[in-house]
């Protein structure tokens, strides 16, 4: 595929899921204006359109955007950074992936909400309590498709660099690695999600002062206009979009032949 054929490929996509949005957003401003959904509790998209657009002239509020996209992209980049390396040893010696697999399968299903309270009491209510528990909940997307990629990796090519003299190191940043990297970056794209969704709900429930699950706890407590509320709301799902296309165009840049498919040759 064409570098130019790959754009309008992506570009006929995006303008597929917009008008999949605008019809949606068309139905739900005429059921609210019909009367069939009260608009007291569920305001009209053109009613929350217009309070996210003046919550974009006020700094406070962007500050708390900034706020909780600050702690998911710590958390995530931490999670990135210890999950990698783990998955990439336990994938590559079996002794140690038996050793950790009690403790992990121990850790993973305890649900990270549930950690909110220890997390207080031990980091306190602000961005280390959240990027602690980011840490925790999106490490496992990672750590998980790190292995299971290493443990697919071509044994031919490894084998061929240790017939050069190639040391386990080297082989496995060298070698395993780059064959690992598309499964990897899809764990981390799937964490991102993980991380964001933490970093709101420690804000909420962790009675913090900044960030946007602060806001909106805030706002509620406050006041009732439900159509800030979901503008939070809209920020929040604009913040994930935001996330996943700017690691999809790092994926594309770090694996531009993931786009190009295989050569499929004819009979003669």
């Amino acid at each position: 595929m064409s570098r130019r054929a790959a754009v309008g490929s992506r570009t006929a996509g995006a303008l597929r899921g917009a008008a999949g949005m605008l019809i949606l957003v068309a139905l739900l401003e005429a059921l609210v204006r019909s009367g069939l959904v009260d608009g007291e509790y569920f305001p009209a998209p053109s009613a929350v359109l217009g309070a996210a657009a003046g919550l974009l002239a006020d700094p406070a509020f962007l500050g708390h955007l900034g706020a909780t996209l600050s702690a998911a992209l710590l958390g995530l980049a931490l999670a990135t950074a210890i999950g990698v390396p783990l998955g990439l040893v336990l994938g590559s010696f079996r002794g140690a992936q038996a050793a950790a697999r009690g403790i992990i399968e121990l850790l993973r299903p305890i649900p990270s909400v549930a950690l909110i309270p220890l997390a207080i009491l031990v980091l306190g209510s602000g961005l280390e309590m959240s990027v602690a528990l980011i840490v925790y909940a999106a490490i496992w997307p990672i750590l998980f498709n790190t292995m299971t990629a290493v443990r697919g990796a071509d044994p031919v090519a490894a084998d061929t660099a240790r017939s050069f003299g190639k040391g386990r190191i080297t082989i496995l940043g060298a070698v395993v690695l780059p064959q690992a990297a598309p499964l990897v970056l899809t764990g981390i794209r799937v964490s991102a999600g993980i991380a964001l969704i933490l970093a709101i709900t420690a804000e909420f429930i962790g009675g913090g002062q900044q960030g946007l699950g602060a806001w909106l706890l805030q706002t509620r407590i406050g006041q009732t206009r439900m159509d800030l509320m979901f503008a939070g709301i809209v920020f929040a799902g604009l913040l994930g979009l935001v996330l996943d296309a700017a690691l999809r165009a790092l994926e594309r840049a770090l694996l531009p032949w993931r786009e190009r498919p295989a050569h499929r040759g004819g009979a003669a």
